[in-house]
């Protein structure tokens, strides 16, 4: 009786008996309790497309969760990419597409920070608003934008002071609080409220319903504060309690 085949037959069912065993314990190991594969397939996919955008000159950009890979300045494409537009800047021409800004370079674009005051009237695809001081910044590709009513632009400005305190939450607006002293009834009340809010708007020329209130980025505190002072005169000029 030949027992080489037998000893052979058992070695190999052992090893398939292991097999599952030694997968869990990998899965284990890598936090991965699924056990059919699919999330190491897609890490394995995340790294390969991570490595092929940095082989291609691309940084990937976490800043506010933003989340996206970008070409890293000085990157140069051997032709103009489509889909943006070209604009001028102290007598220097730009191209914007997609987020990304160029200049010519010979007969290629590079890749190139934005220079602070030029506007744009498109904000990137994928932007991330970050609220500093009751203030919404559009952020995208290390660039903030700023809406500016005058020139109807999202601006390229400076990053917010303390920056680490920007937050991608908008603040809590206060409400305003109306007790009606005089017993006015609610249909009276909701008219009033209209009423002191549309003067006060035109008094203050602050809207809180528009984007920045309708003013520039460095007048919203000051506007706003008009506004509600403005509002609250009229509220209790018609009979109102308010906080």
């Amino acid at each position: 009786m030949n027992i080489r085949p037998r000893t052979a037959l058992f070695t190999a069912c052992l090893a398939l008996l292991a097999l599952p065993l030694a997968v869990q314990a990998e899965e284990h190991r890598d936090g991965r309790r699924g056990g059919d594969g699919r999330g190491e397939r897609r890490g394995q996919v995340e790294q390969r497309v991570e490595r092929g955008y940095a082989g291609r000159g691309y940084v990937y950009d976490n800043r506010f969760d933003h989340d996206r890979y970008y070409p890293r300045p000085g990157y140069r494409v051997p032709v103009r990419p489509s889909g943006g537009y070209e604009l001028r800047y102290r007598g220097s021409p730009y191209y914007y597409s997609g987020g990304i800004w160029y200049r010519p370079w010979g007969p290629r674009y590079e890749v190139v920070r934005p220079p602070f005051g030029i506007g744009v009237s498109i904000l990137p695809p994928f932007y991330t608003t970050v609220w500093f001081s009751g203030v919404p910044y559009y952020y995208a590709d290390g660039t903030y934008y700023l809406w500016e009513p005058v020139r109807r632009e999202y601006v390229v400005t400076e990053a917010p002071a303390r920056e680490e305190a920007a937050s991608t939450r908008p603040p809590a607006e206060p409400e305003t609080y109306a007790y009606p002293r005089n017993g006015q009834s609610d249909s009276q009340m909701a008219s009033d409220r209209y009423e002191c809010h549309d003067w006060a708007m035109r008094q203050s020329g602050f809207d809180p319903t528009q984007p920045l209130g309708g003013v520039s980025a460095n007048d919203v505190g000051a506007k706003r504060d008009d506004y509600r002072r403005a509002e609250r005169a009229c509220l209790e000029g018609r009979g109102y309690s308010v906080n």
